[in-house]
């Protein structure tokens, strides 16, 4: 095998201005925590309401909740991603079709689209894991709080979503680490992020192995802090004698 290896790659200048490839990778890994953050914020709020209408008597809520996990489920997140980027901007209302088109720049319009449809695609598996924590709670506790003349609202804000949320901090660590992966497949609709960034990279300096070896310890690396944060997080809110409650 007739392979120049090069590990100091990263620190060679790309001759454009004063720049090294280390300072492309740190933009697209700026691009991709910006599309984590907003996608898992999007994921948490949307998850959790619809998490909690598949949990309610009302049949109207429980359908609303069971249509959007059946559907974003089941389509690829590619897909759903380029359904975004190229096809919803074209039903949009005229100015606001007219200022994504000719306003924004490619690089932002690709990053909200990418943003906008991770965040929707893992919605719904949130949604999933809100509703097994809601309905793994012993169903006395919900029997003795309409007993004690809670209304269903009040029994959600006061005694279901305390307890539920706190059961599903592992599963939701899992699906928090699936959200920072999946970021990669925003390359494929234009965001500059860091897997668009080593794919350049590696065609200009041919330096492949290097450059993927880079990109995989940095994913393993944010990851590991991600799941070491949230175990913290769960060792400090679990319930005992519930779902990783311990004694």
């Amino acid at each position: 095998m007739n392979y120049s290896w090069n590990w100091s790659v990263l620190f060679q200048s790309t001759g454009v201005g004063d720049s090294t490839y280390l300072q492309w990778v740190l933009i697209g890994l700026g691009w991709l925590l910006v599309i984590a953050l907003v996608a898992w914020s999007i994921a948490m709020v949307l998850g959790s309401i619809l998490g909690i209408m598949r949990t309610l008597p009302s049949k109207t809520a429980r359908t609303i909740g069971t249509a959007y996990v059946t559907l974003f489920r089941n389509v690829p997140l590619l897909i759903q991603l380029f359904i975004w980027f190229y096809v919803v901007p074209n039903f949009l209302p005229g100015p606001v079709k007219d200022w994504w088109m000719n306003d924004l720049s490619s690089n932002a319009s690709a990053l909200i689209s990418a943003s906008v449809g991770l965040g929707l695609f893992t919605a719904a598996r949130v949604c999933e894991q809100v509703r097994t924590g809601i309905e793994a709670l012993p169903r006395g506790q919900i029997n003795a709080g309409y007993a004690m003349g809670f209304s269903t609202s009040q029994l959600y804000r006061y005694v279901i979503l305390p307890q539920s949320f706190r059961t599903i901090l592992p599963p939701l660590s899992s699906e928090l680490t699936n959200c920072v992966k999946n970021t990669s497949v925003a390359s494929l609709v234009g965001v500059a992020e860091i897997i668009s960034q080593m794919k350049t990279i590696s065609e200009y300096t041919q330096n492949t192995i290097e450059i993927y070896t880079f990109v995989t310890l940095i994913f393993i690396v944010i990851n590991v802090c991600l799941i070491l944060l949230m175990t913290l997080l769960e060792h400090r809110l679990r319930v005992p004698g519930l779902i990783a409650g311990g004694k």
